[in-house]
């Protein structure tokens, strides 16, 4: 399959943060903008002109995801969409996973149902995460729903929960919530193979070399320098009714070409 118009909508993690973008200081690359760099390459390859808009925006909750930004989606008439949504959801104290996946099912069927192919993503596996290890039943049962609403319709599952080489806390930016610049190239590289594509990199799952044991004293400034640094602002930002998305908008929100300076 080579696709022409894509249009990815999501949160943070589709947004790519923590990955800064080389050719932009003001914005995160991450793994969308570098899978629509490979779906590019595939549809020049053939002689078909591609396009790209990337929609997501931080902090943004499931009902902006397969609301707005879904609508917005359609409107540019893409032949694919990639929809990550929820998680944001998932993190607050009480979440309704069985509402959460009524809403995905609806956005995905009315996405296939004008003739868009679908690419969707699992949450990650959180049994290594410390602190999100609690969130695990949750991605657990988030994971199967993804996969059931695919199954229904047809779309494609880009399953992060699958992806073992992730759980190494190296492949996390310093915020301990958002991919580094080597996590989101291995997604990217998943997303492909997903696609029924072949990865840019034949190695992209293999784990990295064990990591130097850190001593004790170290380890606890880390964390210290981490509640400080990330945690404490995300708490107060919940307890103010706030997110990290408040006033921002769409880093690329109509569909342009792939160029040198992306």
């Amino acid at each position: 399959m080579t696709w022409s118009r894509y249009v990815a909508i999501g949160d943070s993690f589709t947004e790519g943060m923590s990955d800064p973008d080389p050719q932009h200081e003001d914005r995160f690359r991450g793994w969308a903008d570098l899978l629509a760099t490979q779906l590019a390459e595939q549809a020049n390859a053939a002689g078909v002109p591609f396009a790209y808009a990337n929609l997501a925006v931080r902090g943004r909750k499931l009902d902006d995801v397969v609301g707005a930004q879904l609508q917005a989606a359609l409107d540019l008439k893409p032949d694919l969409v990639s929809v990550v949504g929820g998680g944001n959801d998932i993190l607050r104290p009480t979440v309704d996973l069985d509402a959460i996946a009524s809403r995905l099912d609806e956005a995905v069927g009315r996405l296939r149902g004008a003739g868009i192919d679908v690419l969707m993503a699992t949450p990650t596996d959180t049994r290594d995460a410390g602190l999100f290890k609690p969130l695990r039943a949750r991605h657990a049962v988030h994971t199967a729903n993804v996969f059931t609403i695919a199954q229904r319709h047809g779309a494609h599952v880009l399953n992060l929960w699958g992806i073992t080489s992730i759980r190494d806390w190296r492949m996390w930016g310093e915020d301990r919530i958002h991919l580094s610049t080597q996590g989101h190239r291995r997604v990217m590289n998943a997303a492909l193979l997903a696609l029924g594509m072949p990865p840019a990199d034949p190695d992209w799952d293999l784990p990295l070399p064990p990591a130097d044991p850190q001593a004790r004293v170290e380890q606890l400034r880390e964390h210290l320098d981490w509640a400080r640094a990330h945690a404490t602002p995300w708490v107060q930002r919940r307890l103010r009714g706030t997110s990290s998305g408040d006033l921002r908008t769409a880093k690329r929100p109509t569909l342009e070409p792939i160029t040198e300076s992306d």
